[in-house]
């Protein structure tokens, strides 16, 4: 399926320093491995973007590597199967790594101090109650905070519950004094009513009351270790592609790998544009000037 140039047909506008490419296409001349986000970037939470899948298979034809990197609260094994049922095959890409998983890992090897103090009582955030991800480590699940020898982040059940509505939990947690892992850091997740408040708005706000807060997944550096030894290959010749200033673009800042913003995702709307329209410049320009990191290339949408 083609992809509009922009609104009225013409080539993008000056976009500064960030260089705006056509396609994907122009990144794989450059680049030998990719960490992807897929909600934003493949697909929205239920339907493939036209043209994603079609972009994979075009990098692996051409023996790329390709790692999927989402702050998902969910275990590998179901980001997988997720992708399959979008049309998405497994031999797309090498690893999907999940902040999750990692998260699981990290309660499993217990290999910093942090973690090696967070003890085995669980206090769990999560989605419609799913602590799946944290289930088979040996820890013991409480329903109440003041059992708790820590809490965890794996999700929120937003729009239905607002921050404001966990703020007495999270006061409790104060309270006692437990420390926070937190197993998705985003801030943000779409959904049918447009974007909702996500399982990092929590995290976020624990910190601000002064908790001691754990961060697993981006915009944080721990996760690209995993992501940079599946891939396999020079990390200059690594680039990150996400939807996410926040999260996809300063996290691969903060490791010194270079990032491609897709345009068209979770900012869409400050841009004012559709799925696969260029932004305005000057849109564009408000939207970076006030961003914790800026991106190396610019494209619409995640196509080849």
């Amino acid at each position: 399926m083609s992809v509009p140039a922009s609104r009225d047909g013409t080539k993008p506008d000056d976009y500064g320093a960030v260089v705006a490419l056509t396609g994907v296409a122009s990144l794989a001349e450059r680049f030998d491995g990719f960490i992807l986000d897929q909600w934003g970037v493949v697909h929205d939470g239920t339907r493939p973007y036209p043209g994603a899948a079609e972009c994979l298979r075009a990098l692996r034809a051409r023996g790329k590597r390709v790692v999927m990197l989402s702050n998902s609260g969910r275990r590998e094994a179901y980001n997988v199967e997720l992708m399959r049922r979008m049309g998405f095959e497994r031999a797309l890409f090498d690893r999907f790594v999940s902040a999750g998983e990692e998260a699981r890992q990290a309660i499993v090897e217990r290999a910093d101090d942090f973690h090696r103090r967070l003890g085995r009582r669980c206090f769990v955030f999560a989605r419609n109650g799913d602590r799946s991800v944290l289930e088979g480590i040996g820890l013991e699940f409480t329903d109440r905070i003041e059992d708790a020898d820590f809490l965890a982040v794996v999700g929120c059940d937003a729009p239905r519950r607002t921050l404001a509505d966990y703020e007495l939990e999270l006061q409790a947690g104060i309270a006692h004094r437990l420390p926070m892992l937190c197993a998705n850091p985003d801030l943000w997740r779409p959904s049918e009513n447009g974007l909702v408040e996500a399982a990092g708005m929590l995290a976020q706000r624990y910190e601000t009351l002064g908790g001691s807060v754990f961060y697993h997944g981006k915009p944080h550096a721990p996760i690209y270790a995993s992501c940079l030894a599946a891939l396999q290959c020079p990390r200059e010749r690594v680039v990150a592609i996400g939807d996410s200033l926040e999260h996809d673009v300063l996290g691969a800042h903060r490791v010194s790998l270079p990032s491609a913003l897709v345009a068209s995702g979770v900012h869409a709307r400050e841009l004012a544009i559709e799925w696969g329209e260029w932004p305005a410049a000057d849109r564009f320009s408000g939207l970076i000037d006030a961003a914790p990191a800026v991106p190396q290339f610019l494209v619409r949408a995640f196509v080849w």
